[in-house]
This record gives structure tokens, sequence and C-alpha cells, in this order.
């Protein structure tokens, strides 16, 4: 129940599910208890093996027979970082929800709240606790569709971050895909013929996708474009809610 001590049960299941990718405020869901629970148990016990469940056991088993202290509050920059990894894997959650893999959405929400200098795959593993395959496999997934970019740091260490026109990029290398699917479409209603229902569907589409063709291909990106395109995220994001 809610309110009572995590079990040697508990610790194994949250173990297990951390293995398997699984967020703090999912695991908590499943457990029925806040997320700020999972988030400080594994906190306080992970080590360079990660999280294991009888090493945590064993660690409360001692804190509890320790005289009790006065329950204080966190410090607030622990309080902050839960508030990051709350909102980190609500984001990610909307992004899986438009059609981005679960994995890679949770990394690209962590690199979209780093700081400047981005972060490495070491960083990615502690803060996401997954493994490093995980992690790997992921921005591979985003970099094919040009979400990260990779630099090279200090010693060597590769390192990855999301530049401040990542929208605009990942949009503008749509527009050539966009002309040829109008460029088909159009190529449809001359085989099926003006007047027939698929000719005229083929003949919306061609339009639509002509229509964001020339609006991705402007001089420069408008303002309204970009509000444009705004909307249909919004639409997408609605839709899957």
């Amino acid at each position: 129940m809610p309110g009572d001590r995590l079990t040697h049960e508990d610790r194994r299941r949250i173990a297990l599910w951390l293995a398997e990718g699984l967020g703090y405020a999912e695991i908590a869901r499943r457990l029925g208890r806040p997320t700020s629970t999972i988030s400080r148990e594994v906190a306080r016990n992970s080590g360079p093996g990660g999280y294991l469940a009888d090493r945590a056991q064993q660690a409360a088993g001692q804190r509890a027979r320790r005289r009790p202290v006065k329950a204080v509050r966190p410090p607030a920059d622990e309080r902050s970082a839960e508030s990051v990894r709350g909102f980190v894997e609500r984001f990610a959650a909307l992004l899986a929800g438009v059609g981005l893999p679960r994995m890679p959405a949770r990394v690209f929400a962590c690199l979209l709240t780093s700081g400047s200098e981005g972060l490495t795959s070491a960083d990615l593993v502690h803060r996401l606790q997954v493994s490093p395959a995980s992690v790997s496999k992921a921005i591979g997934y985003l970099e094919e569709i040009e979400l990260v970019r990779r630099t090279r740091g200090s010693g060597r260490r590769e390192r990855y971050g999301i530049d401040d026109d990542v929208w605009l990029r990942a949009f503008k290398a749509d527009t050539g895909a966009h002309a040829e699917v109008a460029a088909e479409a159009r190529h449809g209603v001359e085989i099926f013929g003006a007047g027939t229902p698929a000719g005229t569907r083929l003949d919306q589409m061609a339009r639509f996708f002509t229509w964001i063709s020339e609006r991705m291909n402007d001089s420069g990106l408008t303002d309204t474009a970009v509000r444009d395109a705004l909307t249909v995220v919004a639409a997408l994001v609605h839709a899957a809610r």
C-alpha cells in the first residue's frame, strides 16, 4: 500500500522494470506508489553496477535498525531534479503517443532538457536508468531522422545534443518527399481519371502535399508556416491523447 515501506519483492520488481527500460513514473504506477518514492529509492541505492534489489534491501534494513530521526524536506536541488525527471517521462510519453518509439522518445526528451554542452552516453544511462545498448540504439534511431547531433568533447568522449532549430530542419528535410508524393498522386489522377473516386482522392492528396512543399520551399520559413506546422503537431498530440 502507498505509504508503507518497500518490500524485497517491490525492489526486485523495480530492478527488473529498470532493466526493461521503464521510467520511474510507470514503475510507480505499477506498484501503486508516488513517483518520488521510486526515484529516491533508485538514487539512494544505485551503485557502480546500477540498482540491485538485494543490495537495496540490505541497505534499507541497516537504515531501519538505526535510531529514527525527524524527517526533513529534500533540498531544493533534489526537488528540482525530481521535477526534471517527471517532466522528461511525461514529455517522452507524449512523443511516443505521436509515433516516436518509447526509448528514442525518452532519450530525446532527456537531451532536450540538457545544457548546451549536451550529454554523453554514460550520462543518459545514469539519468534514464537503462542499459548502454538501449541508449546506443535510441541514439542511432534519432541520428537517422536527424533529431540529434554528435560531437566529440574533451577526452575524446562523444556527446549528444539537440540544435535549437531541430524542428525547422526536420520539416525542411521532408520537403523533397512531399513533392514526390504530390507528383505521384497527380500521376495517379491521370491513370484513374479525374472524375473517379480514386482520382478525386488522389487529386486532393496531390493538392495537399503540393501546398506543404511550396510552403517549405519559400525563401524563408514564415511565421505563418511555423504556426501551421505547430498546429499540425498540436493536432497529432490531441488525437493521440
